[in-house]
């Protein structure tokens, strides 16, 4: 299975790279997700349930970074089992700044992934799987540009309360 796509995301390079790496905003925006767990700095593993097809079952992910090029790019490697199948991958990562957008910062998000299916989730036949990897970025993508926003504005807000406080302070 190959896919690629990309997204523009309405905040910074750097807020984005942040968020990609922040385990919390991963778990909100991952659809089905159960539990997302960071085991160290390049390894991460997850519980997401998912529906393809007729098949409906909880999956283990572990994934693994590589070729970490901060805030710019990275390869994440994945390997999925569950009682419905087994998967195992890669995606590329890119980011680049779109400084010129019309709503301010804005960054691009490139992914490409390359990933081979076994078990009954081959059998469920490419097209239905191809669907429901698609439906689960385009979700995936969805959440996480609202909670990169989100997470950006409260940012922001937590600056300006630092900044109102410092300012009453020196006031004194």
């Amino acid at each position: 299975m190959q896919q690629q796509g990309e997204h523009t995301i309405n905040t910074d390079l750097e807020s984005v790279w942040q968020a990609l790496n922040n385990p919390a905003i991963l778990e909100a925006s991952i659809p089905g997700c159960e539990s997302f767990e960071q085991i160290d700095a390049e390894n991460l593993k997850a519980s997401v349930r998912a529906e393809v097809g007729p098949v409906n079952a909880v999956f283990q992910v572990t994934l693994a970074l590589s070729n970490v090029q901060a805030p710019n790019r990275y390869r994440l490697n994945g390997e999925v089992k569950g009682g419905a199948g087994v998967a195992k991958g890669h995606a590329d990562v890119d980011l680049e700044p779109l400084p010129d957008s019309p709503n301010g910062a804005s960054t691009r998000l490139v992914y490409k992934v390359e990933a081979s299916v076994g078990g009954k989730l081959a059998q469920i036949g490419s097209r239905l799987i191809d669907g429901a990897a698609k439906k689960m970025a385009d979700d995936f993508f969805a959440s996480f540009s609202e909670a990169c926003m989100q997470d950006n504005h409260e940012q922001d807000g937590a600056s300006a309360d630092v900044a109102t406080a410092e300012t009453a302070a020196a006031q004194q």
